[in-house]
């Protein structure tokens, strides 16, 4: 298995503002007011499965929690819908988090639509079970959708991180 791009390259640690500044800025593009438009993804999950595989040992499951009540309040949904979903999801990412990070970012797409079709699987269990309608197939397009935007989301959110490449001969490393 060939090593991913990112592995050729030290990067500095994750700074915790910069993470938290791309959680409050999903937030607010998941309060966009876009309707009932198919199609559109769910941007905090997709900004937390990515911080949850890159960064497991500072976002995880309880920060997980505390978005999805938010989103549950926000999208006026059935209460623990998103929390559920999100723990679970922020759960698996950390747990595969190094299997996925060997892969390249192709290949990470794959895992990463699993964690989002599971996500919103788990969403739709509970709405049914709250007495919901069922929306559609065309509602997983979301999931379809954000997987598209892993490639370059990658790389913005991973841009702040990278070390200036700096050449010292004498240096021995």
């Amino acid at each position: 298995m060939q090593p991913t791009h990112f592995s050729r390259q030290i990067l500095l640690p994750a700074n915790h503002r910069f993470i938290a500044l791309t959680l409050v800025v999903a937030l607010l593009f998941n309060m966009l007011p876009m309707g009932r438009m198919v199609g559109i993804p769910d941007w905090v999950a997709l900004v937390l499965v990515f911080w949850c595989i890159h960064q497991p040992m500072k976002i995880g499951m309880g920060v997980a929690f505390f978005l999805g009540l938010f989103m549950d309040v926000v999208d006026g949904s059935v209460m623990g819908q998103h929390p559920m979903a999100y723990v679970l999801m922020a759960f698996a990412a950390g747990e595969f988090s190094k299997r996925i990070l060997w892969f390249r970012l192709s290949m990470q797409m794959l895992h990463v639509v699993v964690l989002l079709l599971g996500m919103q699987g788990v969403m739709l269990m509970v709405r049914m079970m709250g007495g919901g309608d069922f929306p559609g197939v065309l509602w997983f397009l979301g999931s379809l959708t954000a997987v598209a935007l892993w490639y370059p989301l990658t790389y913005l959110l991973l841009l702040p991180q990278y070390q200036p490449v700096e050449r010292d001969d004498t240096r021995p490393i």
